[in-house]
């Protein structure tokens, strides 16, 4: 990908263009992991609605220790998130250009720990299982917040209930028959290029799935590289420029 481009996709100028490409790459790499996470240690760590409902179930059959499981995985989901916004806000009040970039930094090299952890994984089972868990829910959090800020809670690329009510509420509108004995002004129309948008991430997210499914199932955590390495790519142009700008200031005095 061309540095130029890049730096529009990850950098703190933004455009819609850049925010949904952005959400693209991230749409695809989130189905990738909750897919590959959930062969890997059969929970999917993307979407918080069925851990909090999983954790109402086991409190009613009293399953104590699931009910604490899931919700040490949501308070993890949730300080990943926060993490973003800690990362977003320190490089913002800075100026840095990668202020979006740092994230995924992070967030790739914490998925290159989790490819780590799940090498080890049947050695030492009933220690690392749990921690891969969460950390998922972190790196789950932490990119759903990233997206999340960039588009001013427009768009979100770790679960889907969200994109497809939307698609659903502008298939309502476009299929509303307009009659023309109302206003002009209460027409109704559909936002058919939110409609393209959402579909699309909803595809890539499948797509992402499809793909994290099949690496996990035929070369294990090593899929991971792949998918830390691409969030690398993402990020390395907002955050080269910054390192850049650091060292012409100490060269210079």
């Amino acid at each position: 990908m061309p540095i130029p481009y890049l730096r529009r996709l990850t950098g703190k100028v933004r455009t819609q263009q850049a925010n949904r490409h952005l959400a693209c790459f991230l749409s695809f790499i989130a189905g990738a992991i909750n897919a590959g996470g959930f062969l890997a240690v059969g929970q999917y760590t993307s979407h918080m609605s069925g851990i909090i409902s999983a954790m109402a179930d086991h409190l009613a059959l009293g399953s104590i220790s699931l009910m604490v499981a899931g919700f040490a995985s949501l308070v993890l989901f949730t300080f990943g998130a926060a993490c973003s916004a800690v990362c977003i806000n320190w490089a913002r009040k800075r100026n840095l250009h990668g202020e979006y970039a740092l994230p995924l930094m992070l967030e790739a090299v914490l998925l290159l720990l989790f490819g780590l952890l799940g090498g080890n994984l049947e050695n030492h089972q009933w220690l690392l299982a749990p921690a891969t868990v969460l950390l998922l829910c972190f790196i789950m959090g932490l990119q759903n917040a990233i997206i999340t800020k960039i588009s001013k809670a427009e768009i979100r690329t770790t679960h889907m209930t969200g994109m497809v009510t939307d698609i659903g509420i502008e298939l309502g509108k476009m299929f509303y028959w307009n009659s023309g004995r109302h206003d002009l002004k209460y027409a109704v129309h559909a936002d058919l290029l939110k409609i393209r948008l959402l579909g699309t991430l909803v595809l890539l997210f499948f797509s992402g799935g499809f793909v994290g499914a099949l690496g996990f199932k035929n070369i294990g955590f090593i899929s991971t590289v792949p998918l830390a390495a691409t969030l690398m790519a993402l990020a390395i142009v907002p955050i080269a420029d910054d390192l850049r700008h650091v060292l012409r200031n100490i060269l210079g005095r």
